[in-house]
């Protein structure tokens, strides 16, 4: 199969939302719904779902980013703004912060949060689709998604979207949901996201079934290989990934040739 026919079926008129079939221009708007749906208790259920450890998986992927002071970061589906925040503080008032998420309920928790933080004057907030970014051509040091490009409908676009707006030498981080490398960790990961996920989702955020949605877009997002490949597709290069805490998490990073 070349890549042309490859890249043309991937840009059918369907697509998954978690193990749907649904028409594409209609995926953005069920996504928007679930995330509408959980804002007001998103930071409550990371903490819950992951004992904490999601804290830790952000802090290696900014460690990764090695960002420095007067630099420009991007941090999409940057939703409450858990990266947005020590970016400010590393680019410094000589810097730039760009938190950028498709849904509006998602960027207000955030604007309050950093808000009630006092975060720096150098941060901004865009609404906007990873797959069509609102920014010049190379104009960004460094690009962050966490946890949110499984949630668009093409990730290949949106990858080759984050590539066309870094600075030659800019980074990607992508920090995921992946694949465990023990079969073992998948069965008990299995059962954790397909009975307990939805139950601490109907108990806590009132909302069993978005969970449900979030444990099935883990499922469908590509592997470790198989997202280093598409990097490499967009024109990524020297790109990498670090498995984190079996395999649950991975972060990929590229680099703009």
């Amino acid at each position: 199969m070349t890549d042309e026919t490859r890249r043309a079926e991937d840009r059918q008129d369907t697509t998954h939302f978690g193990f749907t079939t649904v028409n594409r221009d209609d995926k953005v708007h069920l996504v928007r719904g679930v995330f509408d749906s959980v804002a007001s208790r998103y930071d409550i259920m990371n903490d819950l779902m992951s004992v904490g450890i999601h804290r830790l998986w952000k802090r290696f992927t900014i460690e990764l980013s090695a960002v420095r002071p007067g630099q420009t970061v991007l941090d999409i589906a940057g939703g409450t703004g858990d990266l947005s925040a020590r970016f400010s503080t590393l680019v410094g008032a000589q810097g730039k912060v760009i938190l950028a998420d498709i849904n509006a309920s998602m960027l207000a928790v955030g604007r309050d949060k950093l808000l009630d933080a006092g975060a720096f004057g150098n941060l901004h907030m865009v609404q906007c689709d990873a797959q069509t970014l609102p920014f010049l051509d190379n104009s960004i040091d460094c690009i962050t998604i966490a946890f949110g490009l499984r949630n668009v409908t093409d990730k290949q676009l949106a990858l080759e979207s984050m590539e066309r707006v870094l600075k030659p030498g800019g980074r990607l981080l992508v920090l995921e949901f992946s694949k465990p490398t023990s079969a073992l960790l998948q069965k008990v990961y299995d059962t954790y996201s397909f009975r307990i996920l939805p139950m601490m989702g109907r108990l806590v955020a009132n909302d069993e079934d978005s969970y449900r949605y979030l444990a099935e877009s883990i499922r469908q997002h590509p592997d470790q290989e198989t997202l280093l490949g598409m990097m490499e597709e967009a024109s990524f290069v020297d790109c990498q990934y670090h498995n984190m805490t079996g395999g649950i998490v991975a972060v990929h990073r590229g680099i703009k040739a």
